[in-house]
């Protein structure tokens, strides 16, 4: 009788209720990584609805998988960044199109002003204006403003000056250079050394003229001399030194 209720003892099976719970906590820490690791990666409107699904899963309702939509892969992200940034690019080429444009025609506009004063008042041979990439440059020939071997503008020019200036009022959001050139001829006298000495006060005589009017913003205004280092024509002859000597003020572009 004992030997067989010891065998009745051991086949008695230990109580394993305590699996479901523990079961239940591994689903439960489970779906808590599913969510930190999705909240990680969307924004905080997703998280907000994930919060609500994961708390109504709680509660007996609906999976809060049945609510979350699924993360983009790192390849996505990376295919919509770069499509993002094709596209601000382009966005970017545009508006610098446009603007090159508008500015394009600001400076038409004010080589046409400066063109018909030039035809009015005869002065087709001793002016020109040129548009391009860069600039709009002003060519002046220095018989026009200086005697020879002189840095003192000519009376008659002064209006010139004005004009010039006047003008250039008008557009106030470009960058002006005065540049003064010479021939290849040199030159040494008391007053100027050498041709840069005689470009150079060439180029800041008829700066400073410009400036005289008070309304022409002078902080954008700067001056250069050359010398003979950025000819136009050959100095082998006359008429190419004439061309030469000059001064020139560029309306600098602001996008080139």
């Amino acid at each position: 009788m004992s030997k067989k209720q010891r065998k009745h003892e051991h086949e008695e099976h230990m109580d394993e209720s305590w699996l479901v719970p523990y079961a239940d906590i591994l689903t439960l820490l489970l779906a808590l990584f599913i969510v930190l690791f999705a909240s990680s990666q969307i924004d905080q409107k997703k998280f907000e609805q994930i919060k609500m699904s994961f708390q109504s899963a709680l509660s007996g309702g609906p999976s809060f998988m049945d609510n979350v939509s699924p993360v983009p892969s790192r390849d996505n992200v990376g295919i919509d960044n770069e499509g993002k940034r094709e596209k601000d690019e382009q966005s970017a080429s545009e508006l610098e199109e446009q603007l090159r444009k508008k500015e394009t025609e600001q400076l038409l506009e004010l080589k046409r002003k400066i063109d018909q004063y030039i035809d009015e008042n005869g002065l087709t041979t001793q002016l020109e204006t040129q548009l391009d990439n860069q600039q709009l440059k002003i060519t002046i020939s220095d018989n026009t403003l200086f005697a020879s071997g002189s840095a003192q503008l000519k009376q008659e020019s002064r209006a010139l000056a004005g004009t010039i200036s006047e003008l250039l009022e008008q557009y106030p959001s470009y960058e002006v250079v005065v540049s003064g050139h010479t021939d290849n001829v040199p030159i040494k006298t008391s007053q100027f050394p050498s041709n840069f000495h005689l470009s150079a006060e060439r180029a800041l005589t008829f700066m400073a003229v410009l400036l005289e009017n008070p309304d022409v913003g002078e902080n954008r205004f700067s001056s250069v001399g050359y010398s003979e280092y950025k000819p136009v024509a050959s100095n082998d002859t006359a008429e190419g030194r004439a061309q030469n000597r000059r001064v020139e003020v560029s309306i600098v572009r602001n996008i080139q």
